[in-house]
């Protein structure tokens, strides 16, 4: 595997978060449908993940659909359910070829079509034996909903009050086991974190870029990682 120039091998993230922002934008800007700039991402999405697997990350996760974008108009949701479909029809034996584990995080009882949950689990057990990468697909997903679900978790279970602490909790997030992300890249010049893995990020380190997504390709995920390597990680303590 050739890493890309400008980047350390010894220092590459096990972890790289990311919020896809700017569909819409994208597609108004050249007078098209908001549909037609998600569209526009997947192709972005699908280079960033080649991109992924050249650094060698062993996590990769998107943050596909959001619990709060259910207020969006009827006609995009029922777009994006179906798009997200799509992609699980048109990618998942290329992703399982790759040795790409697929996951998805999320809330899965509460309102996602049963045709598209089906999907989910099939893409889920196809690929759950590989190893090279996790690609991780936030979808119908909230970081303060999977706070308030571990929480409703550890009260369902009857634990007491003093044996609720940070590991208690990370024990009933929705895939425990994925670690931290180290780098968090959002799209469009936003600056904000949107509800995105809130448990998680805690210590992560962000790079926000103008780019719209469906213009992101992988050499902006390599730029966000050469960014990510000159930054000092101290986790609260001193050099």
């Amino acid at each position: 595997m050739t890493i890309p120039p400008g980047i350390d091998p010894q220092r590459i993230p096990r972890h790289v978060a990311c919020v896809m922002d700017g569909n819409g934008r994208w597609a108004e800007q050249r007078g098209l449908k908001r549909t037609e700039g998600h569209a526009a991402g997947e192709d972005a999405l699908f280079d960033t993940v080649e991109g992924a697997l050249e650094l060698g990350l062993e996590h990769f996760s998107v943050y596909a659909f959001s619990t709060e974008n259910w207020k969006r108009p009827p006609d995009e949701v029922r777009y994006l359910m179906g798009f997200n479909e799509g992609i699980l029809i048109r990618h998942t034996d290329e992703l399982d070829s790759k040795g790409v584990r697929i996951r998805f995080v999320g809330r899965s009882n509460w309102r996602v079509p049963k045709r598209i949950l089906h999907r989910i689990d099939e893409a889920t057990e196809q690929t759950r034996h590989n190893t090279r990468m996790s690609f991780n697909v936030c979808f119908n997903y909230g970081g303060r909903a999977e706070i308030v679900d571990a929480v409703r978790a550890l009260v369902a279970e009857g634990v007491r009050s003093d044996k609720v602490d940070e590991k208690a909790i990370r024990r009933h997030l929705y895939v425990p086991e994925i670690p931290d992300p180290d780098l968090v890249v959002r799209t469009s010049g936003e600056y904000r974190i949107s509800n995105f893995l809130l448990w998680q990020i805690a210590y992560s380190e962000l790079v926000f870029t103008d780019v719209l997504w469906p213009d992101f390709r992988r050499e902006n995920l390599f730029a966000a990682v050469r960014e990510y390597q000159e930054r000092d990680r101290r986790f609260g303590g001193v050099a």
